[in-house]
Protein backbone atom coordinates (compact mmCIF):
# COMPACT_ATOMS: atom_id res chain seq x y z
CA UNK A 1 0.00 0.00 0.00
CA UNK A 2 1.13 3.18 -0.95
CA UNK A 3 0.41 7.13 0.10
CA UNK A 4 0.25 9.57 -2.59
CA UNK A 5 2.28 7.28 -4.66
CA UNK A 6 5.10 6.50 -2.33
CA UNK A 7 6.15 4.04 0.40
CA UNK A 8 4.32 4.79 4.12
CA UNK A 9 6.18 6.78 6.36
CA UNK A 10 7.08 4.90 9.97
CA UNK A 11 3.84 6.64 11.45
CA UNK A 12 1.86 6.25 8.83
CA UNK A 13 2.68 3.05 8.39
CA UNK A 14 1.95 2.12 12.60
CA UNK A 15 -0.85 4.25 12.27
CA UNK A 16 -2.55 1.17 9.69
CA UNK A 17 -1.33 -1.30 11.29
CA UNK A 18 -3.18 -0.60 14.82
CA UNK A 19 -6.18 0.22 12.52
CA UNK A 20 -6.10 -3.18 10.80
CA UNK A 21 -5.74 -4.59 15.09
CA UNK A 22 -8.20 -2.80 15.87
CA UNK A 23 -10.87 -3.77 12.42
CA UNK A 24 -9.26 -7.28 13.30
CA UNK A 25 -10.12 -7.78 16.75
CA UNK A 26 -13.95 -6.00 16.06
CA UNK A 27 -14.92 -8.22 13.51
CA UNK A 28 -13.23 -11.49 15.75
CA UNK A 29 -15.79 -10.46 18.80
CA UNK A 30 -18.92 -9.29 15.94
CA UNK A 31 -18.25 -13.24 14.80
CA UNK A 32 -18.49 -14.33 18.77
CA UNK A 33 -21.72 -12.85 18.83
CA UNK A 34 -20.97 -9.01 20.76
CA UNK A 35 -20.88 -7.26 18.23
CA UNK A 36 -23.37 -7.22 15.39
CA UNK A 37 -23.67 -5.38 11.92
CA UNK A 38 -26.41 -3.74 11.09
CA UNK A 39 -29.52 -6.10 10.35
CA UNK A 40 -27.73 -8.55 12.09
CA UNK A 41 -28.89 -10.50 15.18
CA UNK A 42 -26.45 -11.49 18.14
CA UNK A 43 -25.96 -14.93 18.77
CA UNK A 44 -27.69 -16.44 21.18
CA UNK A 45 -26.11 -17.09 24.89
CA UNK A 46 -24.97 -19.89 26.67
CA UNK A 47 -23.51 -21.56 29.36
CA UNK A 48 -19.73 -22.14 29.58
CA UNK A 49 -18.18 -25.23 30.56
CA UNK A 50 -18.05 -23.46 34.06
CA UNK A 51 -21.20 -22.25 34.17
CA UNK A 52 -23.11 -25.39 35.49
CA UNK A 53 -25.71 -24.66 37.82
CA UNK A 54 -25.32 -26.04 41.24
CA UNK A 55 -27.41 -25.83 44.27
CA UNK A 56 -28.06 -22.49 45.27
CA UNK A 57 -26.44 -20.64 42.37
CA UNK A 58 -28.71 -19.68 40.75
CA UNK A 59 -30.49 -17.99 44.06
CA UNK A 60 -26.99 -16.56 44.71
CA UNK A 61 -26.27 -15.24 41.92
CA UNK A 62 -22.62 -16.75 41.93
CA UNK A 63 -21.17 -19.21 39.66
CA UNK A 64 -21.36 -22.84 40.47
CA UNK A 65 -17.86 -23.35 41.69
CA UNK A 66 -17.78 -19.78 43.68
CA UNK A 67 -21.35 -21.51 45.49
CA UNK A 68 -18.42 -24.87 46.48
CA UNK A 69 -15.71 -22.54 47.46
CA UNK A 70 -18.21 -20.84 49.68
CA UNK A 71 -19.89 -24.38 51.53
CA UNK A 72 -16.13 -25.57 52.03
CA UNK A 73 -14.46 -25.22 55.46
CA UNK A 74 -12.97 -22.13 56.16
CA UNK A 75 -9.47 -22.45 54.56
CA UNK A 76 -8.71 -19.39 52.18
CA UNK A 77 -5.77 -21.00 51.30
CA UNK A 78 -6.79 -24.55 50.66
CA UNK A 79 -10.04 -23.27 48.59
CA UNK A 80 -7.73 -21.00 46.57
CA UNK A 81 -5.44 -23.84 45.42
CA UNK A 82 -8.64 -26.15 44.80
CA UNK A 83 -9.72 -22.82 42.08
CA UNK A 84 -6.10 -23.20 40.74
CA UNK A 85 -6.32 -26.60 40.01
CA UNK A 86 -9.75 -26.37 38.42
CA UNK A 87 -8.71 -23.33 36.48
CA UNK A 88 -5.68 -25.65 35.25
CA UNK A 89 -4.10 -24.90 31.73
CA UNK A 90 -7.06 -23.09 31.06
CA UNK A 91 -8.12 -23.23 27.19
CA UNK A 92 -11.40 -21.45 27.78
CA UNK A 93 -11.08 -18.61 25.56
CA UNK A 94 -8.64 -17.35 22.98
CA UNK A 95 -6.40 -15.41 25.57
CA UNK A 96 -4.47 -18.82 25.77
CA UNK A 97 -3.19 -19.12 22.36
CA UNK A 98 -0.78 -15.52 22.70
CA UNK A 99 -0.43 -16.19 26.75
CA UNK A 100 3.24 -16.92 28.53
CA UNK A 101 2.02 -17.25 31.90
CA UNK A 102 -1.76 -17.58 33.51
CA UNK A 103 -1.84 -15.28 36.32
CA UNK A 104 -3.81 -16.25 38.65
CA UNK A 105 -3.13 -13.93 41.83
CA UNK A 106 -1.41 -13.48 44.91
CA UNK A 107 -0.72 -12.22 48.43
CA UNK A 108 -2.92 -13.22 51.24
CA UNK A 109 -5.64 -16.05 51.45
CA UNK A 110 -7.68 -14.90 54.13
CA UNK A 111 -6.72 -11.26 53.23
CA UNK A 112 -9.84 -8.56 54.31
CA UNK A 113 -8.98 -6.18 51.27
CA UNK A 114 -8.53 -7.75 47.72
CA UNK A 115 -7.21 -5.49 45.19
CA UNK A 116 -8.60 -5.90 41.33
CA UNK A 117 -7.89 -5.05 38.18
CA UNK A 118 -8.47 -5.95 34.32
CA UNK A 119 -5.81 -8.64 33.26
CA UNK A 120 -2.54 -8.96 33.30
CA UNK A 121 0.48 -6.86 31.37
CA UNK A 122 3.28 -7.54 29.49
CA UNK A 123 5.55 -7.76 32.87
CA UNK A 124 2.65 -9.59 34.58
CA UNK A 125 2.93 -12.57 31.84
CA UNK A 126 6.27 -12.99 32.29
CA UNK A 127 6.53 -13.32 35.78
CA UNK A 128 3.18 -14.96 36.51
CA UNK A 129 2.49 -12.21 39.31
CA UNK A 130 -0.30 -9.05 38.99
CA UNK A 131 0.40 -5.47 39.69
CA UNK A 132 4.01 -5.38 38.82
CA UNK A 133 6.52 -3.08 37.20
CA UNK A 134 5.79 0.87 38.01
CA UNK A 135 2.29 1.00 38.45
CA UNK A 136 3.14 -2.21 40.63
CA UNK A 137 5.28 -0.06 42.37
CA UNK A 138 2.79 2.66 42.40
CA UNK A 139 -0.01 0.32 44.31
CA UNK A 140 2.46 -0.59 46.79
CA UNK A 141 3.10 3.20 48.27
CA UNK A 142 -0.57 3.74 47.62
CA UNK A 143 -1.17 0.46 49.97
CA UNK A 144 1.37 0.99 52.49
CA UNK A 145 1.29 5.38 52.85
CA UNK A 146 -2.86 5.75 52.77
CA UNK A 147 -3.76 1.90 53.49
CA UNK A 148 -1.36 1.30 56.24
CA UNK A 149 -1.12 -2.53 54.50
CA UNK A 150 1.79 -4.45 52.52
CA UNK A 151 1.03 -5.95 49.55
CA UNK A 152 1.32 -9.36 51.32
CA UNK A 153 -1.11 -8.11 53.72
CA UNK A 154 -3.58 -8.33 50.67
CA UNK A 155 -4.26 -10.28 48.13
CA UNK A 156 -3.82 -8.85 43.85
CA UNK A 157 -5.73 -10.58 41.01
CA UNK A 158 -7.13 -9.59 37.85
CA UNK A 159 -10.62 -10.37 36.35
CA UNK A 160 -9.22 -11.78 33.15
CA UNK A 161 -5.95 -14.05 33.69
CA UNK A 162 -4.38 -13.95 30.63
CA UNK A 163 -2.73 -11.04 28.71
CA UNK A 164 -4.98 -10.02 26.19
CA UNK A 165 -2.38 -9.35 22.91
CA UNK A 166 -1.14 -6.16 22.43
CA UNK A 167 -2.42 -5.08 25.75
CA UNK A 168 -5.81 -4.95 24.53
CA UNK A 169 -9.01 -4.57 26.27
CA UNK A 170 -10.39 -8.24 27.59
CA UNK A 171 -13.55 -8.91 25.09
CA UNK A 172 -16.84 -9.94 26.74
CA UNK A 173 -16.67 -13.60 26.50
CA UNK A 174 -13.06 -13.67 27.63
CA UNK A 175 -14.11 -11.75 30.79
CA UNK A 176 -17.38 -14.10 31.73
CA UNK A 177 -14.83 -17.30 31.18
CA UNK A 178 -13.01 -16.07 33.49
CA UNK A 179 -15.55 -14.56 35.90
CA UNK A 180 -17.03 -18.16 37.67
CA UNK A 181 -13.14 -18.27 38.75
CA UNK A 182 -12.55 -14.69 39.80
CA UNK A 183 -15.70 -15.53 41.92
CA UNK A 184 -14.49 -18.60 43.37
CA UNK A 185 -11.12 -16.61 44.49
CA UNK A 186 -14.03 -14.12 46.46
CA UNK A 187 -15.66 -16.94 47.75
CA UNK A 188 -12.07 -18.79 49.08
CA UNK A 189 -11.23 -15.44 50.44
CA UNK A 190 -14.10 -13.74 51.47
CA UNK A 191 -12.85 -10.53 51.61
CA UNK A 192 -14.23 -7.74 53.58
CA UNK A 193 -13.70 -5.32 50.83
CA UNK A 194 -12.68 -4.59 47.37
CA UNK A 195 -10.67 -2.36 45.75
CA UNK A 196 -11.13 -2.17 41.31
CA UNK A 197 -8.35 -0.55 39.97
CA UNK A 198 -9.27 1.10 36.48
CA UNK A 199 -12.35 1.93 34.09
CA UNK A 200 -12.05 -1.47 32.17
CA UNK A 201 -12.18 -3.66 35.28
CA UNK A 202 -14.87 -2.10 36.70
CA UNK A 203 -16.77 -1.90 33.58
CA UNK A 204 -16.64 -5.46 33.06
CA UNK A 205 -17.46 -6.75 36.55
CA UNK A 206 -20.18 -5.09 36.72
CA UNK A 207 -21.50 -5.29 33.16
CA UNK A 208 -21.72 -1.85 32.67
CA UNK A 209 -20.48 0.97 30.51
CA UNK A 210 -20.36 3.90 33.05
CA UNK A 211 -17.04 6.19 33.10
CA UNK A 212 -14.74 5.40 35.87
CA UNK A 213 -15.17 8.99 37.11
CA UNK A 214 -18.80 9.06 37.34
CA UNK A 215 -18.20 6.22 39.81
CA UNK A 216 -14.81 6.68 42.08
CA UNK A 217 -15.00 7.24 45.29
CA UNK A 218 -18.85 5.95 45.75
CA UNK A 219 -19.20 2.35 47.00
CA UNK A 220 -20.50 -0.29 45.32
CA UNK A 221 -22.15 -3.59 45.86
CA UNK A 222 -21.07 -7.03 44.07
CA UNK A 223 -22.86 -10.06 45.38
CA UNK A 224 -22.71 -8.36 48.88
CA UNK A 225 -19.04 -7.48 48.82
CA UNK A 226 -18.73 -3.70 49.45
CA UNK A 227 -16.52 -2.20 46.23
CA UNK A 228 -14.59 0.95 45.79
CA UNK A 229 -13.47 1.82 42.57
CA UNK A 230 -11.19 4.36 42.08
CA UNK A 231 -8.23 4.96 38.95
CA UNK A 232 -5.62 2.70 37.98
CA UNK A 233 -2.03 3.46 39.29
CA UNK A 234 -1.12 3.33 35.32
CA UNK A 235 -3.80 5.84 34.81
CA UNK A 236 -2.09 7.90 37.72
CA UNK A 237 1.50 7.48 36.61
CA UNK A 238 -0.02 9.35 33.37
CA UNK A 239 -2.30 11.96 34.88
CA UNK A 240 -0.69 12.48 38.38
CA UNK A 241 -2.67 15.19 38.83
CA UNK A 242 -5.84 12.72 39.50
CA UNK A 243 -3.64 11.09 42.59
CA UNK A 244 -5.51 13.32 45.25
CA UNK A 245 -9.03 12.16 44.14
CA UNK A 246 -7.39 8.56 44.44
CA UNK A 247 -6.06 8.88 47.96
CA UNK A 248 -9.27 10.73 49.28
CA UNK A 249 -11.02 7.48 47.81
CA UNK A 250 -8.49 5.13 49.43
CA UNK A 251 -9.25 7.00 52.62
CA UNK A 252 -12.69 6.36 52.55
CA UNK A 253 -11.42 2.19 52.32
CA UNK A 254 -9.21 2.86 55.21
CA UNK A 255 -12.26 4.08 57.26
CA UNK A 256 -14.32 1.63 56.50
CA UNK A 257 -11.28 -1.32 56.73
CA UNK A 258 -11.15 0.07 60.08
CA UNK A 259 -14.87 -0.19 60.89
CA UNK A 260 -15.61 -3.68 59.69
CA UNK A 261 -12.88 -4.88 61.50
CA UNK A 262 -13.99 -3.44 64.78
CA UNK A 263 -17.62 -5.21 64.10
Amino acid sequence: MALHGGPLNPLASELAELVADALAAAEDARRRGFLTAPGELPLPEGPGPSDAVAPGAAASGWSALAVEARAADRNGARELQRVREELGDCRRCSLCQGRRTLVFGVGNPEADLVVMGEAPGDLEDRQGEPFVGPSGQMLDKMLQHVLGLERSESYLLNLVKCRPPKNRHPLPDEVEACRPFLEAQLQAIRPKLVLVLGAVAYQALFRTDTAISGVRGRWQDYQGIPVMPTFHPAYLLRNPAEKRHTFADLKMVRQRYDELSRS
